[in-house]
């Protein structure tokens, strides 16, 4: 038993040492040179700012219960994108900065209700849900607010509660806009200041801001069901079918480098969770990948977007996809 242990040991020293412990220019070259799927490059937030846009993958981990949805692989096209699909639906197009606060889960989730919401209405509700709402007012039974949440929660919240309309921050004619500003500089974007730390989760106030006409109750808008997916082909589905859905992954250290490309995890430790929005697919050079919406501004990765590669189950995306129908 001693000489099994040692030999374990041994072995786990000598797959950590396998990977280099580098930092900067050094890494980035590294990376690329380790792959061709994405490229690296030195990333515009700091370890801090990166890690508090996370959460702890607790908020991902949990047993979920899949719905059962027919998938015919024939059926499916090569690729695939909401935003071509339904144009009349600007809220697909739309890249909201969750600045430093954990609240991907919320912001991601009210991103893709908003999609589902037009989609459902054939283009005559363009509301956008108020991702700030959801933060602040579902309290423990989503999670902990900037510290993390449940995406399935999310959506059940939604069918329960109802979520009023919201937007950017400090943006006018909507009940709750967001709440923190953008950290830092960014191109065509009015400049709020930095940021430091992670924010704390803001007041639930049931309430709409100053000037807005209607009551907090009157503007919610309800989710008719909530269900978890997983399954290339089963999210494929009901993308084509129903519009984006939310989906989380597991977030490693090789992710903070990544500036365009398809997203292959390649290199380093697990930093946390992160919760987005897919709103469709396709192939490039023979490799399949994912479109992702994120939630960091749109002069991060692609415009805002990243694609991460499909049907592998890379960094469990696959598996950790919630989604619903909205009430139009």
């Amino acid at each position: 038993m001693a000489l099994l242990l040692t030999i374990l040991a041994a072995a786990c020293i000598a797959a950590v040492a396998e990977e280099p412990q580098l930092e900067g220019q050094e890494l980035v070259d590294y990376l690329n040179s380790k792959q061709s799927l994405f490229k690296a490059g030195l990333p515009k937030m700091s370890e801090e700012q990166f890690k508090s846009r996370l959460m702890d993958l607790s908020y991902l981990e949990y047993e979920r219960e899949y719905a059962e949805v027919e998938s015919n692989p024939d059926e499916i096209p090569e690729s695939f994108d909401s935003r071509k699909q339904w144009p009349e639906c600007k809220s697909i197009s739309i890249i909201r900065d969750q600045a430093n606060c954990g609240s991907c889960w919320a912001v991601s989730a009210a991103s893709a209700m908003s999609d589902k919401l037009c989609i459902q209405s054939k283009g005559v509700v363009t509301s956008l849900i108020s991702d700030t709402d959801l933060l602040s007012c579902c309290g423990t039974f989503c999670g902990y607010g900037c510290s993390g949440g449940y995406t399935t929660k999310a959506w059940q919240y939604a069918v329960n509660s109802g979520i009023c309309t919201g937007g950017a921050y400090r943006q006018k004619g909507v009940c709750k806009p967001y709440s923190f500003h953008p950290c830092g500089k960014h191109a065509n974007q009015t400049y709020y200041g930095e940021c430091k730390g992670t924010e704390k989760t803001p007041e639930c106030r049931r309430i709409c801001q100053l000037g807005y006409p209607k009551k907090y109750q009157e503007d919610k808008f309800y989710a008719s069901s909530s269900y978890d997916l997983t399954g290339e082909a089963t999210i494929q589905k009901e993308i084509i079918k129903n519009g984006p859905v939310q989906a989380g992954f597991v977030v490693y250290e090789d992710f903070r480098y990544y500036t365009k490309g398809i997203y292959k995890h390649s290199w380093g430790a697990q930093l946390g969770g992160h919760a987005i929005k897919i709103i469709g697919w396709g192939v490039e050079n023979g490799t399949k990948y994912w479109t992702i919406s994120n939630s960091w501004n749109s002069d991060w990765g692609e415009n805002g977007y990243f694609r991460m590669i499909r049907g592998i189950n890379d960094c469990r995306l696959e598996s950790w996809v919630s989604t619903g129908i909205m009430k139009a």
